[in-house]
């Protein structure tokens, strides 16, 4: 069986989103089952451009990078390009990390939609979320079969869109183990990176892209309510990611003089990352909605004391293992916090339950029901 996969998610823009670490996760896992299953194969679609990354991931044995022009003509390559490439390299299935291209051709595709942000939570401009919902629909609707995230993304795909259950499969998401472990940071490292970022005191961390579904006005208005009415606590803020979309009243907030400090760290690698979290004395959740949310089980993983949202599916991927909040109530939050940072043995209940559940979450099994599913669906389906 030849697996076609579609890199636009690889562009050079993205790499700080969740869709590319899927991807590149996704890449490596098939690698490894190309080396010890000779009877499957893949292609990974590059173009000639540096503004997509598929062109600087290495091939071989049962792995090969399928070079076409079409990738770097973005409408051309996601209007129907895509299918006529993985048909001209005679594929049996083509795998869409996301929902990126219309599944058009003769070529069974099967789409991963992650969530269905676009039409819960649009963030973008009328044209922007426009072209997203359309690319939902289409992959949702045309696709051979759909891998999702969580139960609650495939809830809202069957209930948007009218698909069959037996359309949609969860997949639950892994996490860079080598990063975020429970690990004991290098002190010399971590005061390294304090001075480099100007955190002065103990903090509360979020991490992630600095934009509106992630809810960081309320969560700014919420901590420092928190520190207004309880003069014990004496932390930081940190929103440690890349500036996004929407981000100007956040930002805004971030700077305002009113209250306790808030420090925005830009774009960070994944070490660096790593390292705040398991500095942080909390980590907090506020999202109004996600598809799984792998900066959750991230802090979860490296043993950080974790509060979220009880909105969409954060309770179910966190195994309702957590202390939750109401997202639309600043005083919810700021309530949720407070007490968690001055329970002494709540905090350690967070930190022990939260690595016990982080566990459960592989990438490695990720790839491996993703690669049964490609099988059931191609147009030449293994015995």
């Amino acid at each position: 069986m030849k697996v076609a996969i579609d890199s636009w998610v690889l562009a050079s823009r993205l790499r700080h989103q969740g869709t590319y670490v899927y991807a590149q996760n996704m890449i490596t896992q098939f690698k490894k089952i190309a080396r010890t299953s000779p009877e499957i194969s893949f292609s990974l679609f590059a173009g000639r451009r540096d503004s997509n990354d598929a062109k600087l991931i290495e091939p071989e044995a049962g792995f090969e990078l399928a070079q076409r022009d079409r990738v770097d003509h973005d409408r051309l390559w996601r209007l129907g390009g895509a299918g006529r490439a993985a048909a001209s390299i005679h594929a049996d299935v083509l795998f869409a990390p996301t929902a990126s291209i219309l599944p058009l051709g003769r070529v069974p595709v099967v789409c991963t939609i992650h969530d269905v942000t676009p039409v819960k939570m649009p963030s973008h401009s009328g044209s922007v979320s426009l072209w997203s919902r359309t690319l939902l629909w289409s992959s949702a609707r045309l696709s051979r079969a759909v891998i999702t995230d969580s139960e609650w993304s495939k809830k809202d795909l069957v209930s948007i869109y009218g698909l069959p259950e037996c359309k949609v499969s969860v997949v639950y998401l892994g996490f860079d183990k080598s990063n975020f472990n429970a690990a004991l940071p290098d002190p010399a490292l971590l005061t390294s990176l304090f001075e480099r970022l100007g955190i002065k005191k103990p903090y509360i961390l979020h991490h992630g892209v600095i934009q509106p579904r992630k809810n960081l006005k309320r969560l700014i208005e919420a901590y420092r309510f928190m520190l207004s009415r309880n003069r014990n606590l004496d932390l930081e803020l940190v929103l440690a990611g890349p500036l996004g979309w929407e981000c100007d009243e956040i930002v805004a907030a971030a700077n305002g003089t009113d209250g306790g400090r808030v420090i925005l760290t830009g774009a960070l690698d994944d070490p660096d990352v790593a390292l705040l979290v398991k500095g942080a004395s909390l980590a907090v959740i506020p999202s109004l909605y996600e598809g799984f949310c792998l900066p959750m089980v991230e802090a979860m993983a490296c043993g950080t004391p974790t509060v979220a949202s009880n909105a969409s599916c954060l309770p179910e991927v966190s195994g309702g293992v957590l202390k939750y909040f109401d997202p639309g109530s600043v005083e919810d939050m700021a309530d949720c916090m407070e007490k968690t940072l001055e329970d002494r043995e709540l905090l350690a209940e967070l930190t022990r339950k939260g690595k016990e559940r982080a566990g459960f979450f592989d990438w490695q099994r990720c790839a491996t029901q993703t690669l049964a599913i490609l099988q059931r669906n191609a147009s030449r389906p293994r015995s």
